[in-house]
């Protein structure tokens, strides 16, 4: 795993423990607590709410025994006439509190913004989660990373050779990298490494140096890097310059019905040359000459 990938789990490891501890205080805070409502009432409320449920609120009082009827008709006559007592009647307004469930209820405004919380970091952990596998994820088939079919060995190698004995190389867009003639034999150095197969070899356009691409140089039959001076010959062996190795380069292969297969998956390193497979330069160079 490269670093740029260990960075990239662990911001998204960070952010998870983030919306993990954002979702424990929201929860810790988002409980509601019930309020027992008739401990909050006076003891008067409470007896008028028991008076209108059953007892009644008035109580006539108590009437005595009716006199014959002779004799309230005599008193009457007697006394004077009255005027009847107005009496007061006070209205108690009892204000009563009732429990609903939490379905009549509804959602909260605490509880909206705690799920909403909760469905914006899952969210964005989701998203962020999908992006680290596509980016972490290994092509399977098609473009740089796979093999790549570069075309007839035989089709190749009329491109590279020219006919004044020079060589010149046929670069591949989807396997970004260069085809150039290699013996076999003349190189010691690449045996058995998978990076030579009929009389071919594909060299990454990447100077090893600082990763800039590295453009072809007719005159002086080999590779010049013009950022910083780093040159190597039609081979890709370090000639000169800051760069500390061989260009890199693929491991090839030769199918059975002749396509040279480029296997942009595996990379090759190898050391600078001591002993040069071919002359380097063959003509003026294209970028100055470094040390």
């Amino acid at each position: 795993m490269t670093t740029t990938q260990i960075l990239i789990v662990s911001v998204g490891a960070v952010c998870l423990l983030a919306a993990v501890a954002a979702f424990v205080i929201a929860y810790r805070r988002g409980g509601e607590k019930t309020i027992d409502w008739r401990s909050a009432l006076s003891k008067e409320t409470l007896a008028a709410d028991v008076s209108e449920a059953g007892a009644p609120l008035l109580t006539a009082p108590a009437q005595p025994e009716s006199e014959p009827i002779e004799e309230q008709v005599e008193a009457l006559e007697e006394a004077p006439p009255e005027v009847e007592p107005l009496v007061a009647v006070s209205v108690a307004e009892v204000q009563r509190v009732e429990e609903i469930s939490p379905e009549e209820a509804g959602v909260t405004r605490r509880q909206f913004f705690n799920r909403a919380l909760l469905a914006t970091w899952g969210g964005y952990l989701g998203l962020m989660g999908i992006s680290m596998l596509a980016f972490m994820w290994p092509k399977l088939s098609g473009g740089f990373g796979s093999k790549v079919d570069a075309g007839s060995v035989e089709d190749i190698r009329a491109q590279v050779f020219l006919p004044d004995g020079s060589v010149q190389p046929l670069f591949i867009p989807d396997a970004r990298a260069y085809i150039m003639p290699f013996d076999e034999v003349a190189g010691p150095q690449f045996e058995g490494k998978g990076v030579v197969a009929g009389g071919l070899t594909a060299l990454w356009q990447k100077c090893v140096h600082l990763g800039c691409r590295v453009p072809w140089c007719a005159s002086s039959q080999g590779f010049e890097c013009p950022c910083h001076g780093s040159k190597y010959n039609f081979v890709g062996e370090y000639q000169a310059g800051p760069a500390p190795r061989n260009l890199d380069r693929f491991v090839v292969e030769v199918t059975a019905d002749g396509r040279f297969i480029i296997d942009t998956g595996s990379v090759i390193q190898t050391p600078r040359a001591t002993v040069k497979t071919v002359a380097y330069p063959q003509g003026p160079n294209c970028v100055a000459i470094g040390g």
